[in-house]
């Protein structure tokens, strides 16, 4: 399982996604855009356009599998629920949470996270610093997988803002998401 807003999606997620599902050896990826971000203080873009974009950013990724599970839901939306609900789907199934070691770092803020660390071994991609990784392997009862990609300085944030500013975004994005982003005049200021 791999949750985000993809806001919009950007190389670094596919990255991290191909890295996963090469290292883990998964036979599925299930690439969730999240609903209702209780956590997020901005609001996200409109659920289809997220919705697209993901299904165009990872489309080239075996095994990956955009779902929109979350954007469905009624309410605040968390791992937790997803996670229950693709255990029952499937029970012998062993499931990963990736995440980023910046997620990682506050993990314990998350909704019933001891609940997660138990249904999930967490699947970590650092930034260099390890602070996220070192954080969780001291929590009891949570196991931990790091996962080996190269830093990629890439944030959805910068991507917003240099679209605003009116900048190029393409090698960040990939070509089909930067159509879409253009043709549906996302992240634009009036």
């Amino acid at each position: 399982m791999f949750g985000g807003a993809f806001d919009p999606p950007h190389r670094a997620h596919v990255a991290l996604a191909r890295a996963a599902v090469e290292q883990l050896a998964l036979d599925e990826l299930r690439i969730l855009p999240t609903g209702n971000a209780w956590h997020k203080e901005r609001t996200l873009s409109d659920a289809a356009h997220r919705l697209a974009m993901a299904r165009l950013a990872f489309a080239a990724v075996p095994g990956a599998r955009v779902d929109d599970r979350e954007l469905r839901r009624q309410g605040p939306t968390y791992s937790l629920d997803t996670l229950r609900e693709l255990q029952a789907e499937h029970p012998q199934a062993q499931l990963y949470l990736l995440m980023g070691e910046d997620q990682a770092a506050g993990f314990t803020r998350w909704h019933q996270w001891q609940e997660v660390a138990r249904i999930a071994v967490l699947a970590v991609a650092g930034r260099g610093t390890g602070e996220g990784l070192e954080a969780l392997r001291v929590l009891p009862g949570v196991r931990v997988v790091a996962l080996q990609w190269p830093a990629m300085p890439e944030s959805a944030t910068d991507i917003r803002a240099r679209l605003t500013r009116g900048q190029d975004i393409t090698e960040l994005v990939g070509p089909a998401v930067a159509r879409y982003i253009d043709s549906h005049h996302l992240y634009q200021t009036t």
